[in-house]
Protein backbone atom coordinates (compact mmCIF):
# COMPACT_ATOMS: atom_id res chain seq x y z
CA UNK A 1 0.00 0.00 0.00
CA UNK A 2 3.06 2.23 -0.04
CA UNK A 3 2.47 5.59 -1.69
CA UNK A 4 -1.33 5.52 -1.29
CA UNK A 5 -2.73 7.96 1.25
CA UNK A 6 -6.01 7.41 3.06
CA UNK A 7 -9.00 9.20 1.57
CA UNK A 8 -10.14 12.23 3.55
CA UNK A 9 -12.75 14.92 3.02
CA UNK A 10 -10.66 17.16 5.25
CA UNK A 11 -8.30 18.33 2.52
CA UNK A 12 -8.43 21.42 0.34
CA UNK A 13 -7.81 19.36 -2.81
CA UNK A 14 -10.79 17.06 -2.24
CA UNK A 15 -13.04 19.97 -1.26
CA UNK A 16 -12.04 22.04 -4.28
CA UNK A 17 -12.91 19.29 -6.77
CA UNK A 18 -15.65 17.51 -4.84
CA UNK A 19 -18.61 18.18 -7.15
CA UNK A 20 -16.70 17.18 -10.27
CA UNK A 21 -15.08 14.18 -8.62
CA UNK A 22 -18.27 12.65 -7.21
CA UNK A 23 -20.03 12.84 -10.58
CA UNK A 24 -17.06 11.22 -12.32
CA UNK A 25 -16.98 8.38 -9.80
CA UNK A 26 -20.78 8.01 -9.55
CA UNK A 27 -22.42 8.84 -12.90
CA UNK A 28 -25.88 8.26 -11.38
CA UNK A 29 -25.31 10.89 -8.63
CA UNK A 30 -27.76 13.45 -10.02
CA UNK A 31 -30.43 10.84 -10.72
CA UNK A 32 -30.18 9.60 -7.13
CA UNK A 33 -30.37 13.19 -5.87
CA UNK A 34 -33.63 13.67 -7.79
CA UNK A 35 -35.02 10.48 -6.25
CA UNK A 36 -34.29 11.76 -2.74
CA UNK A 37 -35.79 15.14 -3.66
CA UNK A 38 -39.02 13.35 -4.62
CA UNK A 39 -39.08 11.60 -1.25
CA UNK A 40 -38.76 14.98 0.46
CA UNK A 41 -41.95 16.09 -1.26
CA UNK A 42 -43.76 13.03 0.04
CA UNK A 43 -42.55 13.05 3.65
CA UNK A 44 -42.10 16.68 4.66
CA UNK A 45 -45.24 18.72 5.44
CA UNK A 46 -45.68 22.47 5.71
CA UNK A 47 -43.36 23.89 8.43
CA UNK A 48 -41.58 20.53 8.56
CA UNK A 49 -37.93 19.85 9.36
CA UNK A 50 -35.24 18.07 7.34
CA UNK A 51 -31.78 16.99 8.48
CA UNK A 52 -29.22 16.43 5.74
CA UNK A 53 -26.57 14.43 7.59
CA UNK A 54 -23.29 14.63 5.70
CA UNK A 55 -24.45 17.42 3.42
CA UNK A 56 -21.21 17.91 1.45
CA UNK A 57 -21.68 20.92 -0.87
CA UNK A 58 -25.47 21.02 -0.58
CA UNK A 59 -26.82 18.96 -3.48
CA UNK A 60 -29.97 17.90 -1.60
CA UNK A 61 -31.10 21.36 -0.50
CA UNK A 62 -30.36 22.79 -3.95
CA UNK A 63 -32.57 20.10 -5.49
CA UNK A 64 -35.58 21.12 -3.34
CA UNK A 65 -35.18 24.91 -3.26
CA UNK A 66 -38.78 25.52 -4.35
CA UNK A 67 -40.18 22.98 -1.89
CA UNK A 68 -38.30 24.59 0.99
CA UNK A 69 -39.86 27.95 0.12
CA UNK A 70 -43.35 26.62 -0.63
CA UNK A 71 -43.67 24.70 2.64
CA UNK A 72 -41.52 26.88 4.87
CA UNK A 73 -39.28 23.90 5.61
CA UNK A 74 -36.57 24.13 8.23
CA UNK A 75 -33.55 22.61 6.51
CA UNK A 76 -30.55 21.73 8.68
CA UNK A 77 -27.36 20.56 6.98
CA UNK A 78 -24.58 18.84 8.91
CA UNK A 79 -21.06 18.52 7.53
CA UNK A 80 -18.05 17.41 9.55
CA UNK A 81 -15.34 18.58 7.15
CA UNK A 82 -14.59 22.28 7.52
CA UNK A 83 -12.97 22.22 4.08
CA UNK A 84 -16.10 20.82 2.41
CA UNK A 85 -18.33 23.12 4.48
CA UNK A 86 -16.55 26.14 3.00
CA UNK A 87 -17.84 25.00 -0.40
CA UNK A 88 -21.42 24.56 0.82
CA UNK A 89 -23.73 26.21 -1.68
CA UNK A 90 -27.03 24.94 -0.38
CA UNK A 91 -29.79 26.46 1.72
CA UNK A 92 -30.84 26.40 5.35
CA UNK A 93 -28.72 26.21 8.48
CA UNK A 94 -25.28 24.61 8.21
CA UNK A 95 -23.75 22.92 11.25
CA UNK A 96 -20.08 21.99 11.01
CA UNK A 97 -19.34 19.09 13.32
CA UNK A 98 -19.56 15.38 14.06
CA UNK A 99 -23.13 14.27 13.27
CA UNK A 100 -23.04 11.63 16.01
CA UNK A 101 -22.43 14.26 18.70
CA UNK A 102 -25.09 16.80 17.76
CA UNK A 103 -28.33 17.35 19.67
CA UNK A 104 -31.20 16.77 17.24
CA UNK A 105 -34.66 18.31 17.40
CA UNK A 106 -37.74 16.38 16.25
CA UNK A 107 -37.72 16.08 12.45
CA UNK A 108 -39.80 14.79 9.57
CA UNK A 109 -37.04 13.50 7.33
CA UNK A 110 -33.43 12.58 8.02
CA UNK A 111 -31.17 12.03 5.01
CA UNK A 112 -27.90 10.13 4.69
CA UNK A 113 -26.64 10.60 1.14
CA UNK A 114 -23.34 8.70 0.81
CA UNK A 115 -22.40 9.56 4.39
CA UNK A 116 -23.49 6.74 6.73
CA UNK A 117 -20.75 4.52 5.28
CA UNK A 118 -18.13 6.89 6.72
CA UNK A 119 -19.46 6.62 10.28
CA UNK A 120 -17.55 4.25 12.54
CA UNK A 121 -19.21 0.82 12.42
CA UNK A 122 -19.31 0.56 16.22
CA UNK A 123 -21.36 3.78 16.48
CA UNK A 124 -23.89 3.20 13.73
CA UNK A 125 -26.48 1.14 15.59
CA UNK A 126 -26.89 3.45 18.58
CA UNK A 127 -26.79 6.54 16.35
CA UNK A 128 -29.50 5.27 14.02
CA UNK A 129 -31.67 4.21 16.97
CA UNK A 130 -31.31 7.65 18.57
CA UNK A 131 -32.22 9.38 15.31
CA UNK A 132 -35.30 7.22 14.88
CA UNK A 133 -36.43 8.31 18.32
CA UNK A 134 -36.24 11.94 17.16
CA UNK A 135 -38.08 11.24 13.91
CA UNK A 136 -41.73 12.29 14.04
CA UNK A 137 -44.45 9.69 13.55
CA UNK A 138 -45.19 9.45 9.84
CA UNK A 139 -41.70 10.71 9.00
CA UNK A 140 -38.72 8.73 7.79
CA UNK A 141 -34.98 8.34 7.57
CA UNK A 142 -33.63 7.94 4.04
CA UNK A 143 -30.27 6.36 3.36
CA UNK A 144 -28.38 5.94 0.07
CA UNK A 145 -25.06 4.16 0.60
CA UNK A 146 -22.55 1.63 -0.63
CA UNK A 147 -23.83 -1.73 0.58
CA UNK A 148 -22.19 -5.04 1.35
CA UNK A 149 -22.75 -7.37 -1.57
CA UNK A 150 -23.80 -11.00 -1.56
CA UNK A 151 -21.19 -13.69 -2.07
CA UNK A 152 -20.56 -15.86 -5.09
CA UNK A 153 -20.93 -14.91 -8.73
CA UNK A 154 -23.73 -12.39 -8.16
CA UNK A 155 -21.62 -10.40 -5.69
CA UNK A 156 -18.69 -10.40 -8.12
CA UNK A 157 -20.89 -9.13 -10.95
CA UNK A 158 -22.33 -6.33 -8.80
CA UNK A 159 -18.85 -5.14 -7.80
CA UNK A 160 -17.75 -5.23 -11.44
CA UNK A 161 -20.81 -3.18 -12.38
CA UNK A 162 -19.67 -0.37 -10.07
CA UNK A 163 -16.21 -0.34 -11.66
CA UNK A 164 -17.66 -0.49 -15.17
CA UNK A 165 -19.88 2.54 -14.45
CA UNK A 166 -16.79 4.53 -13.53
CA UNK A 167 -14.83 3.36 -16.59
CA UNK A 168 -17.68 4.30 -18.91
CA UNK A 169 -17.75 7.75 -17.32
CA UNK A 170 -14.11 8.34 -18.22
CA UNK A 171 -12.35 7.48 -14.96
CA UNK A 172 -9.02 5.76 -15.60
CA UNK A 173 -8.40 2.22 -14.28
CA UNK A 174 -5.41 3.54 -12.31
CA UNK A 175 -7.54 6.18 -10.60
CA UNK A 176 -10.25 3.65 -9.76
CA UNK A 177 -7.74 1.33 -8.09
CA UNK A 178 -6.02 4.13 -6.16
CA UNK A 179 -9.38 5.48 -4.94
CA UNK A 180 -10.51 2.05 -3.74
CA UNK A 181 -7.26 1.44 -1.87
CA UNK A 182 -7.31 4.93 -0.34
CA UNK A 183 -10.72 4.15 1.20
CA UNK A 184 -9.39 1.19 3.19
CA UNK A 185 -10.31 1.76 6.82
CA UNK A 186 -12.11 5.02 5.98
CA UNK A 187 -15.24 3.83 4.20
CA UNK A 188 -17.03 0.65 5.22
CA UNK A 189 -20.00 -0.60 3.25
CA UNK A 190 -23.31 -0.77 5.10
CA UNK A 191 -24.68 -4.20 5.95
CA UNK A 192 -28.40 -4.85 5.47
CA UNK A 193 -28.28 -6.20 9.04
CA UNK A 194 -27.62 -2.65 10.26
CA UNK A 195 -30.97 -1.45 8.92
CA UNK A 196 -34.32 -1.82 10.69
CA UNK A 197 -36.66 -4.58 9.58
CA UNK A 198 -39.03 -2.09 7.91
CA UNK A 199 -36.36 -0.66 5.55
CA UNK A 200 -37.69 -0.54 1.98
CA UNK A 201 -35.35 -0.27 -1.01
CA UNK A 202 -36.08 2.54 -3.49
CA UNK A 203 -32.85 2.75 -5.51
CA UNK A 204 -30.04 0.44 -6.62
CA UNK A 205 -27.04 0.75 -8.92
CA UNK A 206 -24.27 -1.79 -8.54
CA UNK A 207 -23.05 -1.80 -4.94
CA UNK A 208 -25.05 1.31 -4.04
CA UNK A 209 -28.62 1.23 -2.77
CA UNK A 210 -31.16 3.54 -1.20
CA UNK A 211 -33.58 2.68 1.61
CA UNK A 212 -36.57 4.32 3.28
CA UNK A 213 -37.08 3.66 7.00
CA UNK A 214 -40.44 5.00 8.13
CA UNK A 215 -41.36 5.97 11.68
CA UNK A 216 -44.74 4.29 12.34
Amino acid sequence: MSGIDSWSFKTEEIAKNFDTHVREQLPWYDMATKAVAFLCRNYVPKNGTIYDIGASTGNISKSITNLIAERNIKFIAIEESQEIAKKYGGFGKLIVGDATKIEYEPFDLGIFFLSFMFIDRSSRGNFLDALMQKCKHGGAIVMLEKMETTGGNVGTIIRKMTMNNKLENGVSPDEIIKKELSLCGVQRAVSPRELPANAVEFFRMGEFAGFIMEKP
